[in-house]
């Protein structure tokens, strides 16, 4: 691992019921390394060796319950401090104080909605974090929150196979648009830096760049809302990747990159449940991997086949990779990114609109 790439949080599941250790570890892949246990033994023997950043607990854990485990977790020193999740089968008080009581540090009674698992675990990993936007204007303040709970959310709606609810996300982008206008925004990119969940600051930053993006173009307000709201969701489907695919350092195989590129496919899936969504929102998601000349992802499109604002996007989406801080890699500073992009990417984004961009990153961001 290089010495300025994101060391990656890693999540322990320990429960008896391999069933919840496995709806766990799905829900929690896409975002941590998890690992899981059956036992309070081999747990406690592991863990004291490699402590994780988080563990969750069942009710069920083999031989004493999972109570007993949490209090055999705080005697030992390296884990005395690890954030606890007790996950209970049953709405018993005694059981959740019993836990609490034990050094659990936060609860969650079955059956509880995908989006609660993420929401307590992010929040105890991004605690610190979170707590610093409190001090920011309002504006960023409430861009950071609205979009983080409506990302956040997300999960839920894919897992059901629900339609979107547009309306939550497109709210929760009209603070960020706010705050391009005002040129308030730079607390925004600065407030995700090291959020724990690679796939919601990529994401937000891309809403950011893109609302400024329109901005600089002379885009309405409307239409840079659409942007920013496209450039939150372009890359929902990634939440069907694998962890270890979705940050595997180095080359991906064949096999790995095709699971890899149909992020962009169940995207699209997601996006069209809701017959109400925004055409441009959608392409947005669609097109942002296609390249100009033919050779992008999924549909090799060429050339006017592009979407305006999907080139937009591509241009945006690849600044956005590049210079994020990565489990695999160091962050690519933005004048270097910049010159790969110009030099290295000529035939696969365009030009007019990267000077754009690259103009509107000199007044406002680098």
């Amino acid at each position: 691992m290089a010495a300025d790439a994101v060391k990656p949080h890693s999540v322990a599941v320990v429960d008896a019921n391999s069933r919840h250790r496995s709806e766990v570890s799905n829900a929690l892949l896409s975002f941590y390394q998890v690992g899981v246990f059956a036992d309070s033994t081999n747990a406690l023997t592991s863990l004291s060796i490699q402590a994780p950043s988080l563990i969750i607990v069942g009710e069920q854990v083999a031989p004493h319950g999972g109570i007993r485990f949490i209090k055999a977790l705080r005697q030992v020193s390296v884990l005395s401090r690890t954030p606890v999740i007790f996950v209970a089968d049953r709405p018993v008080s005694e059981l959740v104080g019993g836990a609490r009581a034990a050094g659990a540090n936060d609860h969650l009674v079955k059956p509880y909605r995908r989006s609660m698992l993420i929401k307590a675990v992010s929040a105890r990993l991004n605690a610190a974090i979170e707590r610093r936007w409190e001090n920011l204007p309002e504006l960023p303040r409430q861009a950071l929150k609205d979009t983080v709970d409506a990302f956040n959310s997300m999960s839920d709606v894919i897992a059901g196979g629900e339609p979107l609810p547009y309306g939550r996300f497109s709210e929760a982008c009209t603070p960020l648009v706010a705050a391009v206008a005002k040129n308030d925004f730079k607390s925004i990119l600065d407030g995700v830096k090291d959020h724990d969940n690679y796939s919601y600051a990529h994401s937000l930053r891309v809403a950011t760049l893109l609302s400024l993006f329109g901005h600089a173009a002379g885009l309405r307000d409307d239409d840079q809302l659409l942007l920013a709201t496209g450039g939150l969701l372009h890359d929902a489907g990634k939440m069907s990747i694998p962890h270890e695919i979705l940050n595997k350092p180095g080359r991906l195989d064949d096999a790995e990159l095709m699971v890899m590129k149909g992020h962009v496919t169940e995207t699209v899936k997601f996006l069209r449940r809701n017959p109400g969504i925004p055409k441009p929102v959608i392409t947005i998601g669609e097109q942002h991997h296609e390249k100009l000349d033919g050779s992008g992802y999924p549909h090799g499109l060429k050339g006017s086949q592009l979407n305006e604002l999907a080139r937009m996007a591509a241009i945006v989406d690849v600044f956005g990779a590049l210079t994020d801080r990565r489990v695999y890699k160091p962050a690519i500073d933005a004048a270097k990114a910049l010159r790969i992009m110009t030099e290295e990417m000529a035939g696969h984004l365009d030009q007019h609109f990267l000077k754009l961009f690259q103009a509107m990153l000199l007044d406002a961001v680098v």
